[in-house]
């Protein structure tokens, strides 16, 4: 769809304060390592990853999300009261419900009229949002939108290390690569309609090509000229 009053208007991040490296997971690893003779710097190897970032224990995945939100509202220069829908668009929730956008409104001040819901579909929840949020400003339900995402990795790497080290071989080992890459961060991205966005001119849609037009094949020309000479 080609959008001609959906503004990105800011974005907004926030960073987990840990900083963790690969060689500090193969550390804890080093018995399975030890048993499966795997030398020490093949995470970072087969991954390229060399570090990741986890919040603090216990940290809720709605304020890495307030954080992020607010930073795009700074940086948009508009104030909570502007947003009309919010989306949580995480894989990592508070809860099942309420949802977590209830509670990302509540700490931005959104205003109590603002949609708000979570929406999950696993790495692509944040473009989702931006796609609805996109299409009720084309037309014209909402004059500003934000989605927001905070994923933690922490809780999920400390139980796939224990239970690698409790019943690993080399195929858990194998399928647990990905997971060991996981890290933690939140995000926010607000959109808006073009007197939000600063007066931002108007694109004019990309004109359309006229859809080829393939010739018939052969069983079907017989059939077109079998009905022409129809009586």
């Amino acid at each position: 769809m080609n959008y001609t009053k959906a503004y990105i208007r800011s974005f907004g991040y926030e960073l987990a304060p840990n900083v963790v490296a690969s060689e500090d997971l193969e550390g804890r690893l080093a018995p399975l390592y030890k048993t499966l003779r795997i030398r020490r710097g093949q995470l970072e190897a087969m991954t390229g990853i060399y570090e990741r970032r986890y919040w603090d224990p216990g940290f809720k995945v709605s304020e890495g999300a307030a954080a992020a939100g607010k930073k795009a509202l700074d940086n948009a220069g508009l104030p909570a009261s502007a947003i009309d829908m919010l989306i949580y668009g995480g894989v990592c929730r508070d809860n099942l419900e309420p949802a977590t956008a209830c509670a990302v409104a509540h700490a931005l001040g959104a205003p109590p009229e603002a949609q708000v819901f979570d929406v999950s579909n696993a790495c692509l929840g944040v473009l989702n949002g931006m796609i609805l949020i996109a299409n009720a400003i084309e037309l014209g339900q909402i004059r500003a939108g934000m989605v927001v995402s905070c994923e933690t990795a922490r809780n999920v790497v400390d139980i796939t290390i224990d239970r690698l080290l409790a019943e690993g071989n080399m195929e858990m080992f194998k399928q647990s690569i990905a997971t060991l890459t996981g890290g933690s961060g939140a995000v926010a991205v607000l959109l808006t309609d073009a007197d939000l966005a600063g007066g931002a001119p108007q694109q004019p849609a990309a004109p359309q090509q006229p859809a080829a037009v393939m010739p018939p094949s052969p069983a079907a020309a017989q059939a077109i000229n079998c009905w022409a000479a129809w009586p």
